[in-house]
């Protein structure tokens, strides 16, 4: 499964077309994002990623949870939003 991590300056439509793209190939793929700039962005990108997806007949579910990543010395939170694709009814 592919990770995306997400920062505040990473753009929306980028981000979307990425999803899309893993979503129509693997079904699934996993966003990364620390920080409430970053989470906005992944959100955003989601939004505009369930529009590139209705052509494909596919929709797309997000799974959110808190998760903690880092080095040995600085450990932070992250939100990771597991996104599947489902058929669109």
């Amino acid at each position: 499964m592919e990770i995306l991590r997400v920062s505040g300056s990473s753009k929306p439509n980028a981000l979307a077309g990425a999803v899309a793209a893993l979503l129509r190939t693997q079904g699934v793929v996993e966003i990364q994002a620390i920080g409430p700039a970053a989470v906005n962005q992944s959100v955003k990108a989601l939004a505009i990623a369930r529009g590139y997806l209705t052509e494909n007949q596919l929709d797309l579910t997000a799974q959110p949870e808190f998760v903690k990543l880092g080095a040995d010395q600085e450990e932070r939170t992250a939100v990771k939003l597991l996104v599947r694709a489902t058929p669109l009814v």
